[in-house]
């Protein structure tokens, strides 16, 4: 009789006690570790639901409509996003092309530069090359025309 009443009245109260705190305390713990902004706002519509049946209170439309957007929240998180996405793309592509043509403009311009030779200058004080010379003097060049040569002599 001694074993049935400590059993009774000690270990089966203690037994109790730890479901009690493994429920409580630490699967709550646990929930409240894995409980996210989302989740929270998913279950808001439960709870305007419930107080919409449970109390005689009528709930106005426009609480339900927020209910219910919140409860779409998801949806409408998605459409956005790709709507952003699209116009991210959009963006994207006409950097890009952008950047092709700069890079074609630049590739041409580099050409032509080296063509002309323009990193090729002569520096400003540099001494030009001395003319030629005539192959003969003024004094024998021909008066022009034809009757040049006549006319010296």
């Amino acid at each position: 009789m001694k074993q049935f009443w400590r059993r009774w009245t000690y270990e089966v109260p203690l037994a109790i006690g730890d479901a009690l705190w493994e429920v409580l305390v630490v699967e709550l713990a646990a929930l409240l570790d894995r409980l996210t902004v989302r989740k929270v706002i998913a279950f808001i519509p439960v709870v305007i639901l419930v107080l919409a049946y449970y109390h005689s209170i009528p709930i106005p439309p426009e609480l339900m409509l927020i209910g219910d957007f919140l409860a779409y929240i998801d949806i409408f998180s998605v459409l956005f996003l790709l709507g952003v996405l699209s116009r991210i793309a959009t963006v994207m592509f006409v950097v890009k092309q952008a950047t092709a043509r700069i890079a074609m403009l630049a590739g041409g311009i580099v050409a032509h530069v080296q063509r002309v030779g323009v990193r090729r200058r002569r520096q400003h004080g540099a001494p030009t090359r001395p003319r030629r010379k005539p192959a003969h003097s003024e004094d024998d060049r021909a008066f022009g025309g034809p009757w040049g040569q006549v006319a010296l002599a």
